[in-house]
């Protein structure tokens, strides 16, 4: 293993048997076939169970629809890359040139995704509880300050939930336009709600983000949370 990974490994707490698998995790798609995009589909797996797991044993007061949304809080890619970044992750990654010129080392899905496949190394190398005391021991601080009153309902969750009540059907999102390369695209949704005559469109960088921004439009619009 090399300097820089055993470096690496010591910050995350984890010495693996198999360097291979630690370089494989930290190489981009851009620099080798052979890149970290099997072990990220794992490690999004593990790191959803092992949150989930964590949440539950530390808000029993907590419904399903609660602890669904704390765990998206802290599973998102922005506080992966908040994560990556602590653990000065992009100067350990194999990023081809184009990607290096572009800053990919520093972009948020690019470091979230690394993380992820850096989890599901730590899985391999050796089983599910080496890589759950990896994710717990980057996760505490963010588990321990985590306020589950302060995680609102999503956009699309309270505009859903509002015309339910009200009997009306839920909405429907179709995506208009999709640009930019595919590292970088931008989406443009629109939301149509029954018996609202206005079109109501969303941006982002995900169709995602785009049906969100959308809805919290149509939220605005329709005066969401006055029944909260």
């Amino acid at each position: 293993m090399s300097h820089a990974h055993l470096e690496l490994a010591k910050r995350l707490g984890y010495t693996f048997h198999d360097a291979a698998l630690l370089a494989r995790a930290l190489t981009h798609r851009s620099h080798s076939s052979q890149n970290y995009e099997r072990l990220e589909f794992l490690g999004d797996s593990i790191l959803g169970f092992v949150i989930a797991d964590a949440l539950y044993d530390r808000f029993p007061q907590l419904d399903e629809g609660d602890l669904t949304r704390l765990r998206a809080t802290l599973v998102r890619k922005e506080t992966l890359a908040q994560l990556a970044r602590e653990l000065n992750l992009g100067d350990y990654l194999e990023l081809g040139s184009g990607e290096l010129k572009s800053g990919g080392f520093d972009r948020d899905s690019i470091l979230a995704d690394t993380l992820e496949a850096v989890f599901g190394a730590v899985y391999k190398d050796r089983d599910l509880e080496a890589a759950r005391a990896v994710v717990l021991r980057l996760y505490l601080p963010l588990l321990d300050r985590i306020d589950p009153h302060s995680i609102r309902k999503d956009s699309k969750t309270r505009l859903q939930e509002f015309l339910q009540n009200k009997s009306i059907e839920t909405p429907v999102y179709n995506v208009l336009e999709v640009s930019g390369k595919p590292h970088q695209q931008h989406f443009v949704v629109e939301c149509r709600v029954p018996g609202l005559n206005e079109v109501i469109r969303g941006e982002g960088n995900s169709r995602r983000h785009a049906e969100q921004a959308a809805a919290a439009r149509a939220c605005e619009i329709l005066d969401c949370d006055t029944d909260d």
